[in-house]
């Protein structure tokens, strides 16, 4: 079917698409309406973490199909149960709220120790947030976020979030007054171009919290489940947060987010917090069927492994073609280019022939990595030629 064919004038316009209707796809690889296929080296922006068409996934929908979709958020359900209990278990968390996006689960956490302020800290309801975050799409989580010229978009914003420079503790420590009730920052800044929080400043981060009395929250939509080489990115810190979020892998390509929280800032009341469709059996019993993959033996040890691999390779063509090395952790990672051709390179890397790569700058002047978990080494050099050819034609 040619791409005039397809009924898109029916679509809001949101962003500039290319002119291709993707199909069908399977592990790392994406097809179009053409017969084309596609390296994928953005997996749905992080969202698959195992690729496309994961087969437990699959058995997991149409089992769960057959026997309920949705009872009602007023009821248990046995998916939504056993999810919950997977993440406690390997976690430092006692307690899981599900949601539908990664936004929905952050301003659930705003929510949460906006609550817990109320209660424990003569109504607080300050959290600081950090310059370059992105914490969703909703009025208060875009509030929450960094990212320049946000601020505009919807004005007036959300208040009550004034912000910090990563991995600068001092600049954390002057904002701290008697209305903050928390900080929230991403373990790794996705959006603002894989910009890793040190193991130093988490550490500390926890600590000056600790000392004020502050909760701790960890927005790891993009960085958690097993994205940076461990379950969750907060684990490389060596430290226990308060609150986390995750969104993204967690459902594997299916709409699930979850908001964690330990026992004590679990305040919520009934009424509070709902959702029509949070925790329905038909997305949790993917996102266990996700997350008994990643948890089993081995398998974030081959993360770790594929993303020292992909290090290496970003390494060796940044000092070949005189960029600007390389950051990030496990298979979350930029190349930085020192020019602003990162656009360019997007662009020639879909149009290649016969077979086309994705990739995403997420900013213009470095390009960002976000594979399947289980890509293998040769699908990594395989990107890595077809990138040497983009650059070549630039």
């Amino acid at each position: 079917m040619k791409f005039s064919e397809y009924p898109i004038q029916s679509l809001m316009y949101i962003t500039n698409r290319p002119e291709i209707v993707f199909t069908h796809g399977k592990g790392s690889w994406l097809y179009d309406n053409e017969g084309k296929r596609y390296l994928d080296f953005i997996q749905g922006w992080a969202v698959n973490c195992l690729g496309h068409s994961n087969e437990p996934m699959i058995e997991a929908l149409e089992r769960q199909a057959r026997l309920l979709i949705n009872p009602s958020p007023a009821f248990y359900n046995e998916p939504m149960a056993k999810l919950a209990s997977l993440l406690t278990a390997h976690s430092c968390f006692d307690r899981v709220f599900f949601a539908n996006s990664g936004a929905e689960a952050n301003e659930g956490a705003i929510k949460l120790a906006r609550k817990w302020g109320r209660k424990f800290r003569d109504g607080a309801y300050e959290i600081i947030t950090f310059d370059h975050s992105f914490h969703g799409r909703t009025l208060a989580t875009m509030s929450a976020s960094g990212k320049p010229g946000w601020d505009t978009i919807y004005a007036p914003q959300v208040p009550g979030f004034p912000k910090a420079e990563l991995n600068d503790i001092a600049s954390v420590e002057r904002l701290i007054n008697g209305k903050t009730v928390a900080v929230m920052l991403e373990p790794i800044q996705g959006e603002g171009g894989v910009i890793p929080a040190t193991r130093e400043f988490m550490q500390a981060l926890r600590a000056l919290t600790k000392q004020h009395g502050l909760l701790l929250i960890v927005d790891e939509v993009q960085s958690g489940c097993g994205r940076a080489g461990t379950l969750f990115a907060y684990e490389l810190s060596g430290i226990e947060p308060d609150i986390m979020t995750l969104g993204k892998g967690i459902g594997g390509g299916v709409p699930l987010a979850a908001l964690l929280a330990k026992e004590s800032v679990a305040v919520f009341e009934a009424g509070d917090q709902g959702g029509t469709y949070n925790g329905n059996p038909l997305m949790t019993a993917v996102g266990e069927a996700v997350i008994s993959q990643l948890v089993a033996p081995g398998f974030l040890e081959g993360v770790r492994a594929r993303g020292a691999y992909l290090r290496e390779k970003l390494l060796e063509l940044s000092a070949e073609r005189g960029f600007e090395g390389e950051r990030g952790e496990g298979l979350l990672r930029a190349l930085l280019l020192g020019k602003d051709i990162g656009n360019q390179i997007v662009e020639k890397a879909r149009e290649l022939q016969p077979d086309g790569v994705l990739l995403n700058a997420a900013r213009p002047n470095l390009l960002r990595f976000m594979p399947a978990l289980n890509v293998s080494n040769e699908e990594i050099d395989q990107m890595m030629a077809m990138l040497r050819t983009v650059l070549d034609s630039l």
